[in-house]
């Protein structure tokens, strides 16, 4: 029984001790966001509603082979998780709906943005696209008005 155990004991400690797969460096710490926009209506106390958005305006040159937004949570809003991603063709159809909760009515909507076809697979975003927003519970964000900020790249520089 000795025997037994102690080569089970040699095993285990070489199994640990004998990985000579590379180490790569830890990655920086993440940062958990946990957001502060779900008590809006308790912090104001005015009450949230649901206000909706639809897309006009097709400019070819920010559109080209269609356009992927990712609504980014602002005051007076916050996003309904299966409602802020959208894709614009080039021809401006709209895939995908923008709901938000809000205290009041959006004036100004900012989306993460990047340049794909409908079918693209999941990848990082460009940067910052600012639009305003007209209109109240049923609200218009015309694209050819929009602001394309820099790409992330510029940012914290």
């Amino acid at each position: 029984m000795r025997k037994i155990i102690a080569i089970l004991s040699v095993l285990v400690c070489g199994a640990a001790f004998g990985d000579d797969t590379p180490t790569q460096p830890l990655p920086g710490p993440r940062v958990s966001l946990f957001s502060t926009t779900v008590d809006w209506s308790g912090v104001t106390g005015l009450p949230l509603s649901q206000y909706t958005g639809h897309f006009s305006g097709a400019p070819r040159k920010l559109l080209k082979n269609g356009l992927i937004l990712y609504y980014l949570d602002a005051f007076p809003c916050y996003g309904e998780a299966d409602s802020v991603r959208v894709w614009i063709s080039p021809t401006g159809d709209v895939t995908g709906h923008l709901r938000l909760v809000c205290i009041a009515a959006p004036r100004e909507i900012k989306f993460a943005y990047r340049n794909a076809p409908a079918d693209a697979m999941q990848s990082e975003t460009t940067g910052l696209l600012t639009c305003p927003a007209t209109g109240d519970y049923d609200f218009n964000i015309d694209l050819t008005k929009c602001t394309v900020g820099p790409d992330w790249s510029k940012y914290g520089k």
